[in-house]
This record gives C-alpha cells, structure tokens and sequence, in this order.
C-alpha cells in the first residue's frame, strides 16, 4: 500500500515458494534409469526408485532428467497444484504405449516457481521416500511486481525500491534502517592481472572502471542464487553471469564480465566504431556498426556494443580461469541511439537510456567481486582501475517554500516536514535565503530537474491523502464556439450509426503499412525512433486499424461485425509539410443477421453498406448528386460527389489486402471526408414540401444489357434526359443464366413518374417511358427482354 502511495505501484502481490501444503504423496525419488521412450523423440522412460522397494516406470518429457538424480516424485493419486494455480490430479496411465505410474516434477508443478524448463532436481543428501513437503518448508517468499513510471530510473533496482519505502516509512515514523551489503571483505591479493584502461570519448563514456579476478572456477550458480534470479524471471547461465544480474537488479548498475585472456595486449580502449565496421554479438548475428556507436575494445577489435550488448569472443565460457569485470557510466543519448539503430534492448541498454548512479560504479564493482569470490573462487588481481576524468557533479535547483505550499494545494504543510521529507530522500539543503531552499538533488535522480520535479518528491512522500480538499472549485467557463458545434455533429452521426448497430472503435495511429501499399498522396510520415516495427508509420488510410481491429475479432470468433471510427490520416507533402485529413471510416463484414426460425442467415453486401452511407447523408440533408466508379490497391467500388465535392467512398477491400491481415471473409469499406462533411452539413438549410396533391405512377421495364454495364452507366443516361416528372429510378432485380446469353444480363427498373400540378395522362407517362427506353438503348446497349 505504502509503494503505491508513493507512486511505485504494486501490480500484484505473488507467493513464491510452499504456498500451499505439498500432497504427501510427492516423494523423494532416485532416477536410476533414464532411456529414449522407443515411439517418441522428446521423451525419456525412467525407471525411478522411491524407496518402498519397488522401481516406478515414468514418462518423463523434461530435457534434464539423467540417471543418478534425486527429483520430486508424484506418485498416483497425488493432487498438485501449479504455480499459476491449476491443479492436477496424477494417475496411472499409458503415453505413446508405455505405462508411465507417477510423474517427475518440476517447480512450476509443485507451486514453487514458475520455472517449467525441466524437472527439479534435488540434493543427493535428500532422504529416498521422504516427503518433498518437509524440504520446501519455509521456503515461501513473496514477490512485489511493481510498475515503474519511465522517468523513475533510480527505482529500477530493489536498493532503489527500498530507498523509496525507508523514505516514506522514516515520514509515517517508523523506524528502519536502510543498508546497502558490506563490501568491507573486498581485497586484493596480487596485482599479477592488471587490464589498463584508456577512455578516448569522454563525452559518451563518462567513467569506466575495472578489475581482474584469476582462478576462477566457471559453472552452475548455486541454489540461492539461481532461485533469486528465477524468481524475478531471468534464468540462470553460470555463476560469473549470474552475479553480474544479480547486482544489475540489487543496486541498479549494469555490469559486464570478459574472460581476461580474450582482451589483447591487457587494455581495455573505450572508443567510437569505425564506419561500417563488423561486430558479432553474443547471439551470433554480425552487425554492421556506425561511427555513432560507442564500443568497448582491447587493442585490436570490439569486445561489447558499451552498454547493450557483449561480443561473441569475450564473453565467459566454460573454459574461462580469468575474468575482468567492467562497471562504467555512458551517455544516455549514446546508448538510446545504438540501441534503437540495432535493434536491441537489454536490462542494460533499458537503465543506461534512462541513467544510472555514477556514485555506485566501484560499490557495484566490488559488490560483484565479492560473490565471484565465493561462487566460482578466485582471487581479486588488481586494484580497481578507475578512470572517471571529469565527475558527475550533483545539480543544484532552488526551492521556494510558498510556492511549494502552492503547487501541493496545502497550506497544512510546515517548512518542517519539507526539510525532513527532502533529507529522507537524500535531497540536501545546501543553502537557505528567507523562503528559498537551495537543494543538491544527489546524481541517481535524473528525472529531478526543476522546483516542479522537487514538489512532486515532497507530496510522494506527504502523501496525497493528506492533502485538504478544497471547499470551492475554481473553474472558467467556456462559451460553446466552432468546436462545440464539430463535437455535436460527431455525436449526432455516431447516435445514428449505433442505432443501426455498428460500434465505434478507437485504433492507435501507429500502424504497420502494408508493404506493397502505397499513400494515395505524398510521402509516408515514418517515426525516427519506433517503438518496434509494428508501430513505424502513422496511418495513411484508417482501413489500416479497421482490419487488424476485424482480425482480433475474428480469431476470437467474433465474425459479424459493424465499425466505425473518426480519426485522422496523416502524409509528407511535396513541399515537405506535413497534413493531417479527418475521416470518418466504416466497415462491415460477416452476416446482416443470423439463422433463426423465421429466415436463413443474410450476408454482408457493399449495397448495405452503401445503405447505411445514404441514411447518413441523409440525417444531415446532404444530397448524392453524382457516382464515379474506382477501382485503387485499396479495393474497387463508388466514389460518392456532391457537385464537384468529394464526399467520401464505398467499397470492396480486395483479397491481397485481406491476405496480408489473414482475413478470409469478404470486408466492405467506406469512408467520408469529414472537413467536405462538415461544411456540407453546416451550409445546408432544411427545407419543406407540401404532401403531393397528384398520384404517383410506377412503370418497369425489364432490359437486356451486356454483362459488365453498371446500374450506375444506366442511372446517368436517364438523368442527362431532365424529365422534371421522374422522381426516382430504383434497380429491383438482376437475372443472368438460362435464356440468356452468356454475355449478357437483366436488370429490371422501377421508374416513379408524378407531375407537381396535374395527373399525367397515358399518353404522357407513354412518351416519358419512350424517351428514357430510347436514351437507354443509344447509350448503353439495352434492348427490351
């Protein structure tokens, strides 16, 4: 509670260890078999002794089970419950033909851990058929998951939790000592390995230090350690790397380990790449480096990316007698470049990007010497060397007490519990004029740059709880402007679309662009620092976020669905600015409805949607005066005009789009030019008609057309006529098969006739039908069925 308060927020609160009673039915058991199961691969036959006389068959999938391991054994009937908290109940049964009576367990499955990489093995002096209960017996433990706000650099280390939590806990007036480990034990036995140090940037590599370790003996960490590193999910490697994370995530600065023989001629130099120099990290990929990067070498080649990543040729290996252990402070801005342009983020590039204490280099340094000494033996072969040219000095920012009192809101505050709050976070106040506090901020908080910073590390620890709520609220009122008036018109058509049944959703402008799709305008707007590939490019189409949108839903078997979005596309002009174009975006894809008794299914069509378009348009009095066919990468269906005026589009996506989204169902698209929308909108006076006086009459006629003519081509002939006494043209049934040609297809129209004045006549309805059957023939081809 306390963490949270104090703005280290507690995610989650995870029991480690003997959470629970183990079943006495998991034993202490002896492999004295181990053989490759003879119809799989990946499993091993076991034949395991658990001290009643008699050897047990299991089937044991785990990598690591060998003959002459004492493990944890579950035998039939045993209940188990995981780490995660599913239970299991253990039976006797057959895998892949072979009898398997029990099962050999790994800590994930006996709650200890989450560790399921293999079978835990125990120690040899562990009593055959005891309990494996009486063995974990006190060891349970809890973990903090704490989420750690981007500017906390000092937080990211549990010294810097508990530095934290003492300040807070000294303000609620309990009493706690704060300690970091002794490294009182740190000497050095001989100087027979002395690795010189030479720093030839200084700017981006502010102090390097070092120190050899001979004899040592590389291997598996022990148990403590490997369970601490396990704990906080990192798996162990050897003892020397292992200690090194484990003081990376004790006190918060990043180490590296060399095997000392690699380094040539004894000399660490700490310099820029070469242009297009090659380097091979220690996960086998040669990268190509540039002159930006910042690289640790001996004499003759990189050993280490400074600061993110170690080479594949001096690292610690099984082979490794001598080591050099490397405690250093880089540039930020160094650091984060290298990182981004590779591609690779570490525990060490993440705390170098966000600075670390320059104060704790040589403590780290001889904190990790100290436990190298006693996992892996070995002795300390020279004095630290420790080049620190010019020393990070502690930034100064003046403080005014009133105007602390102001920026909290609390006048309850006293200068008292300022001053004692500032030193409990290691703030001192170096000087003191009238109500000014001149403050040294100590070098780990980076993120402690002004008095506003200083202000918010007081009320952290104040607590915002005890902050008085103020008896008025002060605020200015707005009058409704431009706006106000943009926002009601987009909550008046999402009324509309949502009482039609679609749902608005809001996607990230950050997207992956197809690679074969190119802006219908301009040039991409592409960030310079992406968070990862996915998240590149601001979208030039809002179709982009619709399909993955559709296909989240989809593999959630969520396959009928109704969208919109308002949201902007963005794209480089030809004169190099950048523009931003609101949209409102629509997409349907799937069934209308479903089965029910009453009617089958009905499936999603582009003339639906086109439906829901019009009804749109005309809520807002906008009228369609004028219909383009298109076909772009994006799809092919109908421009929508009014005038000259680009409203927007309808269409259908094409499959190599959808292909790129593993999309499997046909999905229609439509999207409108807010900014024409609005101004249409606003610039259209409702107006109204008297009820006609005169009937309406209905003629159809049933025409005969080659196969690829649109209604649209049809619509548009009629139209050039003018025929004041036509009022609408309707498309009610389309026919192609028998009796036709192949070629060719039907469509049957529905014309209603009315004049405002008078009853038409036959003779007049005749010699309309006349004319618009004659216009149709001469511009399209259509003959009378």
């Amino acid at each position: 509670e306390i963490l949270t308060e104090i703005g280290l927020e507690c995610e989650a609160v995870i029991s480690l260890g003997a959470g629970h009673e183990l079943d006495e039915k998991v034993v202490v058991g002896f492999v004295v078999s181990a053989e490759k199961h003879p119809n799989a691969d990946k499993l091993t036959l076991c034949k395991v002794d658990v001290g009643n006389g008699q050897l047990l068959q299991i089937v044991c999938g785990a990598p690591n089970v060998e003959a002459g391991q004492k493990v944890p054994v579950a035998l039939h009937g045993a209940l188990l419950k995981t780490f995660s908290r599913e239970t299991i109940k253990i039976k006797r049964g057959k895998i892949r033909g072979e009898v398997s009576e029990g099962m050999i367990c790994s800590e994930d499955e006996l709650g200890i851990s989450s560790d399921h990489s293999g079978i835990m093995v125990l120690n040899n002096d562990c009593e055959l058929g005891s309990p494996v209960s009486e063995l974990v017996k006190g060891g349970q433990d809890y973990i903090l998951e704490i989420g750690i706000t981007p500017n906390r650099a000092d937080a990211m280390s549990h010294y810097g939790v508990a530095r934290d939590l003492a300040a807070a806990l000294q303000h609620r007036r309990r009493r706690f000592e704060l300690s970091l480990p002794s490294v009182s034990s740190f000497k050095v036995s001989a100087n027979q390995l002395v690795i010189d140090i030479e720093i030839l940037d200084r700017k981006a590599c502010k102090r390097y230090a070092g120190v050899s370790i001979s004899g040592v003996k590389v291997g598996p960490s022990p148990e403590w350690l490997q369970n601490r590193l396990t704990a906080i999910g990192l798996h162990p490697i050897n003892n020397i790397v292992d200690v090194t994370n484990y003081v990376l995530h004790e006190c918060g600065h990043p180490l590296h380990a060399f095997d000392a023989d690699k380094i040539k001629g004894r000399k660490i130099v700490v310099r820029k790449a070469e242009e297009s120099e090659k380097f091979t990290t220690l996960d086998g990929v040669e990268r190509t480096l540039s002159a930006n990067d910042l690289v640790i070498c001996d004499i003759e080649r990189p050993l280490v990316l400074a600061g993110i990543y170690g080479g594949l040729n001096s690292g610690v290996s099984t082979d490794t007698v001598n080591v050099f252990l490397e405690s250093a402070i880089f540039d930020q801005v160094h650091i984060r470049q290298s990182a981004k342009r590779h591609g690779l983020s570490t525990d060490a590039s993440f705390r170098y990007e966000r600075g670390v204490d320059p104060d704790m280099t040589i403590y780290a340094l001889k904190r990790a010497a100290i436990l190298i000494r006693e996992v892996a033996g070995g002795e300390v072969s020279m004095n630290i060397s420790d080049e620190y040219p010019i020393p990070v000095q502690p930034h100064k920012v003046d403080a005014n007490l009133e105007r602390i009192r102001d920026f909290i809101g609390s006048k309850s505050i006293t200068n008292t519990e300022i001053k004692s709050i500032l030193a409990s976070l290691e703030i001192k106040i170096v000087a003191e004029i009238e109500d000014t506090l001149r403050l040294e901020i100590p070098a780990y908080r980076v993120d402690v740059q002004r008095e506003a910073d200083v202000v918010e590390e007081i009320v952290r620890i104040y607590g915002l709880d005890n902050i008085e709520i103020p008896k008025k609220i002060k605020f200015a009122w707005q009058a409704a402007g431009a706006d106000h008036k943009h926002l009601m018109r987009k909550y008046d058509a999402s009324k509309l679309l949502a009482a039609r049944g679609y749902t608005e959703v809001m996607n990230n402008s950050l997207t992956r662009q197809p690679s074969h799709f190119q802006p219908s305008k301009g040039e991409l707007v592409t960030l310079l620092n992406p968070l990862s590939s996915e998240l590149s490019t601001l979208r030039t189409s809002m179709l982009f976020g619709l399909l993955e949108t559709i296909r989240f839903n989809i593999n959630r078997q969520n396959r009928n669905l109704r969208l919109f979005e308002f949201g902007k596309t963005y794209h480089v002009t030809e004169g190099g600015t950048f523009e931003e174009t609101d949209f409102l975006a629509l997409v349907a894809t799937g069934h209308i409805w479903s089965d029910t008794w009453m009617e089958p299914e009905k499936q999603m069509s582009i003339y639906y949607l086109m439906d829901q378009i019009e009804a749109l348009f005309r809520r807002f009095k906008i009228e369609i005066n004028k219909k383009e066919l298109f076909s772009d990468q994006m799809g092919e269906g109908v421009l929508l005009y009014h005038a000259e005026c680009l409203l927007g589009r309808v269409a259908v996506v094409h499959d190599t789009l959808l292909k790129d989204y593993d999309i499997q169902q046909p999905v229609y698209y439509a999207e409108i030019d807010w900014k024409n929308f609005m101004s249409l909108a606003d610039s259209t006076t409702p107006h109204f008609s008297p009820i006609p006086k005169h009937p309406e009459v209905i003629r159809d006629l049933a025409l005969v057309i080659d196969r690829n003519t649109p209604f649209l081509d049809l619509e548009k002939a009629v139209e050039k006529l003018g025929i004041r006494e036509l009022k609408s043209i309707s498309l009610f049934d389309i026919y192609e098969g028998k009796n036709l040609p192949p070629e060719k297809k039907s469509y049957a129209l529905r014309f209603a006739l009315r004049h405002d004045d008078k009853t038409l006549t036959d003779q007049e309805i005749e010699d309309i039908m006349s004319r618009i059957l004659a216009a149709l023939q001469s511009e399209c081809g259509a003959a009378l069925r």
